[in-house]
């Protein structure tokens, strides 16, 4: 089979169906495709005879196959053969960094959330010898899984011919203009290269990303200039590896993923054959006998089946003397009534718990003129776990001792009865949070019902006591720190209600 007369339908390796032609350059070929095997898509690049660089992809390839973060792209197969060659790797589903820029810069975290995760992906990658040397928006994808995903290491730099004696500087410098990116919505070079258009230029050389975009923090333009912007470093030191970014990063806080609720497993299910796995469908069980009584030996002697009759009638006028008392305990009125199991008393009070949402949330902060970040407190209450709210900025832990605390306040919309709140914060440790529910959107209003020290990730706020009001607050007392800074952060808040209060 000659690769000059591949075309869709095509099997190679007696298992991947190539369906869709998705690209083609230089004589290489990129298809979606179906390993008939596993029952699910891969991408293949297929290359035509007087492609040059077969070999250095192949070799790549089989040398990225063996990496095992999950943020790198898998390599499934990759043959090189007089007639064909090819490569077979995962098919990643999701939006691009091009994609989540379209209708401009990203919050600044989740563009430093989503270069981190990129950063410790290539870091590993690099502990391993292999490089991507030619980073741009389209290699880095939030999938539809939640997750992040690098494209490309090792096998874009070898199908474009690319090399360097110096990668780890390549590579910070290109995750450098993927934080560029994000942050200001540009590309630190050509257009061409990515389709976003150039970051706009001062003096000859590119604008810092807080020159570009209002509201960039200070540390995050930093971590830019020392990546990729060396003539705005004015003195700071350059990163010059993926592992120095991650370490720059190592605090912001990471793209969380969307929780999903599965329905209660059958007795017996068979698992979506794209995956692979079926669980074993059991036939019934038989009918079991039922046992027989024993019978007494053919030669038993007279004194057994005497004993045997005894028994027997004793069993029946002990029967009969329970129906009597029962019957009799239902006829009298006066009869006192059966106690209520505790099993059943527990079933009868259990109610079921239902999400109320709010009707809007607001940032709170008793003792400035404005809200706490206001205009990101609606994507706490968004149902999208990768959106937050966060607290301003503070030199401590404990707010500066400028304040008491700041917090995220929700409106109901009437009183309602709580029975639990469970707030998403970010992973890092060292927030202190207390639940205040009230009538009135005012601190001395609001009672506290719950209390978590040193809380991350997801927690539980759960009154001791019965709680109900229209207004929710949750309040940071002490906050976790962030590259320097502290402050607190929410990506979600769900609140749970027995009923109206």
């Amino acid at each position: 089979m000659s690769t000059s007369s591949v075309e869709p339908g095509t099997r190679l390796a007696e298992r991947f169906r190539l369906e869709d032609r998705v690209s083609e350059s230089d004589g290489a070929t990129l298809w979606k495709a179906i390993d008939e095997i596993l029952a699910r898509p891969v991408a293949v690049h297929t290359f035509s005879p007087d492609f040059p660089r077969v070999h250095e992809v192949v070799t790549a390839a089989r040398a990225a196959s063996r990496l095992t973060d999950p943020r790198l792209t898998q390599v499934f197969d990759a043959a090189e053969h007089d007639d064909h060659s090819y490569v077979v790797s995962e098919w990643v589903t999701g939006d691009t960094l091009s994609d989540l820029l379209a209708a401009g810069p990203l919050e600044p975290e989740r563009a430093a959330g989503l270069v981190a995760e990129a950063a410790e992906a290539l870091t590993h990658a690099h502990e391993a010898d292999l490089y991507h040397l030619c980073l741009r928006p389209e290699h880095l994808v939030w999938t539809t899984g939640n997750t992040v995903k690098v494209l490309g290491v090792a096998v874009d730099a070898a199908l474009s011919g690319l090399t360097t004696d110096q990668p780890a500087l390549d590579d910070a410098e290109g995750l450098g203009r993927l934080l560029y990116a994000g942050l200001a919505g540009h590309w630190p070079g050509d257009e061409e290269e990515t389709g976003l258009p150039t970051a706009p230029m001062i003096d000859g050389h590119f604008c810092t990303p807080r020159q570009v975009t209002a509201g960039v923090p200070g540390y995050l333009d930093a971590v830019t200039i020392r990546a990729c912007l060396p003539e705005s470093r004015k003195g700071h030191a350059a990163l010059t590896s993926p592992s120095e970014i991650a370490d720059a990063l190592a605090n912001v806080a990471r793209p969380m993923p969307i929780p999903i609720a599965y329905p209660p497993t059958p007795a017996v299910q068979s698992a979506s054959h794209s995956e692979g796995i079926e669980t074993e469908r059991r036939p019934p069980l038989p009918p079991q006998p039922r046992p027989m009584p024993p019978r007494a030996p053919s030669g038993g002697s007279m004194l057994n089946r005497v004993l045997m009759t005894v028994v027997v009638l004793l069993v029946i006028a002990a029967v009969g003397v329970g129906a009597w008392t029962i019957g009799r305990s239902l006829g009298s009125p006066n009869a006192p009534q059966a106690e209520t199991s505790p099993t059943a008393s527990a079933s009868a009070s259990a109610q079921p718990m239902v999400v109320v949402k709010p009707e809007k949330a607001s940032g709170f902060d008793p003792l400035a003129d404005r809200e706490e970040k206001g205009e990101m407190a609606p994507l706490a209450i968004d149902g999208k776990p990768s959106t937050f709210w966060k607290t301003e900025n503070y030199n401590s832990a404990d707010l500066g001792n400028l304040k008491d605390g700041v917090g995220l306040l929700l409106d109901m919309g009437k009183s309602v009865q709580i029975d639990d709140v469970v707030a998403t914060l970010a992973e890092a440790s060292g927030a202190s949070v207390e639940l205040k529910v009230g009538d009135a959107p005012e601190l001395g209003s609001l009672k506290t019902v719950a209390k978590e020290k040193n809380g991350s990730g997801k927690i539980t706020l759960k009154p001791d006591q019965a709680a109900s009001g229209r207004y929710v607050l949750i309040w940071f007392t002490r906050l976790p720190a962030d590259a320097g800074k502290f402050h607190g952060t929410i990506y979600e808040v769900v609140v749970h209600s027995p009923g109206s209060a």
